[in-house]
């Protein structure tokens, strides 16, 4: 009996929370982590228990950020690295602690932590923080103190760029240290030095660094702005790597399922509407095109007629159902949205109309959101077989979000 808002809430509260300790201590394989995201993705859709409903938008999407057109779900595989990201963290951070003298002492020796291998013998709960240290290396930056620990060409020291290092090739340079490039007089940066080693685009953000002389040099989360690491952060690091991994794999221009270009469709704005949360939930889905018209149907593959249940007219897709129907028309027409109604038949999509409707001033935006919400209630009610709501009693609905949307202001 859960609407899409509850539904939402319980699984993000519940269903993804209860794996958390695990994920905290353990590396859990990507098949359980893929099975226990297929159960949510299940319970999303279906409305009965055991009930095998069709998946409208994939899991990839579903996990995506709120802010680029998901539903903000957690993919439970990059959350559990992001988890174990933070054992590493307190490894750094707390070198001291008796956990972390116990694994340096069993494991790695020489103090360096940051450059450890998955090796054959290892324990399972070592092998899972290894896992966590290499996603963490994908985040780190070095502060510079003295510049003594830093290496110029591997370690990630310059606060811009994906890899946070020089893009100047090394060529001939015998300097190693960002302690050589340090003028030992006066503890600053040696400029002509720095502009003799490097290309422009490196020396102009080296000398931009602040240097923390007396101090040594630590490892800082690069991703905050106080330097300190969450798995909030990681998680959301790890996503974009991944996408952008496979971009490149796929190709320039290309986007991989769940982080498609939106043409800067503002999202946020979407969830910020003052109206409930299901007309919230219904818009997103409207804006996907992922509402089951019979034309999305059809193009699934179900044998279908396509003709609109209202008019029995003409092919049901987005358009048609939410603006050419003539009895769509006239609840248009009743709330003197006619000239609005005209512009967006004008568009090709269902994003290009939502952008349309969301930059509308807000009391018409809730309003013409409220009448797209009414009207999709009343053409499910016309597809079950139940009597058609009259003009006036959707009408009614419509200006009810309006005034809900007024009472949560």
């Amino acid at each position: 009996m859960l609407s899409r808002a509850g539904k939402e809430i319980l699984i993000k509260a519940v269903a993804q929370a209860i794996p958390s300790y695990a994920m905290s201590c353990f590396d859990l394989t990507e098949t359980l982590c893929g099975a226990i995201s297929a159960m949510i993705c299940r319970f999303w859709w279906a409305q009965q228990d055991n009930e095998h409903k069709m998946h409208w938008v994939s899991k990839e999407k579903l996990c995506t950020r709120k802010e680029k057109g998901g539903l903000g779900f957690r993919d439970l595989h990059l959350f559990n690295i992001a988890m174990l990201a933070r054992q590493g963290w307190r490894l750094i951070s707390n070198p001291e602690s008796l956990c972390a003298q116990v694994l340096r002492a069993r494991y790695f020796p020489n103090g360096d932590l940051l450059s450890v291998q998955e090796k054959p013998g290892i324990s399972y709960s070592w092998r899972s923080i290894v896992r966590g240290v290499q996603a963490l290396n994908k985040g780190l930056i070095w502060r510079v103190g003295d510049g003594t620990q830093i290496n110029i060409w591997l370690d990630p020291w310059i606060p811009d760029g994906i890899t946070r290092r020089p893009i100047t090739p090394r060529g001939q340079t015998i300097l190693t240290k960002v302690s050589e490039l340090i003028n030992p007089v006066s503890g600053e940066w040696d400029r002509e030095l720095v502009e003799e080693i490097f290309w422009e685009e490196d020396w102009n953000r080296i000398l931009s660094i602040p240097i923390k002389s007396g101090m040594e040099d630590i490892l800082a989360w690069h991703f905050d702005s106080k330097g300190v690491f969450s798995v909030k952060s990681a998680y959301h690091t790890l996503d974009e790597d991944r996408a952008r991994n496979a971009v490149w794999q796929d190709g320039e221009g290309s986007t991989s399922a769940g982080h498609a270009v939106t043409n800067g469709f503002k999202w946020k704005k979407l969830w910020k509407l003052n109206c409930p949360p299901n007309v919230k939930h219904f818009f997103w889905r409207f804006a996907l095109n992922s509402l089951p018209v019979r034309r999305n149907i059809s193009r699934r593959g179900m044998e279908i007629d396509t003709k609109c249940p209202v008019c029995l007219r003409l092919d049901e897709d987005g358009g048609h159902c939410f603006l050419k129907c003539k009895f769509a028309k006239e609840c248009w027409r009743a709330l003197n949205l006619e000239e609005e109604r005209a512009k967006l038949c004008m568009l090709s999509s269902s994003m290009q109309v939502s952008e349309h409707i969301m930059s509308l001033h807000e009391e018409k935006r809730i309003l013409i959101i409220g009448l797209l919400w009414s009207w999709w209630d009343a053409r499910n009610k016309v597809n079950v077989g139940e009597e058609r709501r009259s003009i006036d009693e959707i009408i009614y609905r419509a200006r009810l979000v309006t005034q809900m949307g007024q009472v949560v202001t």
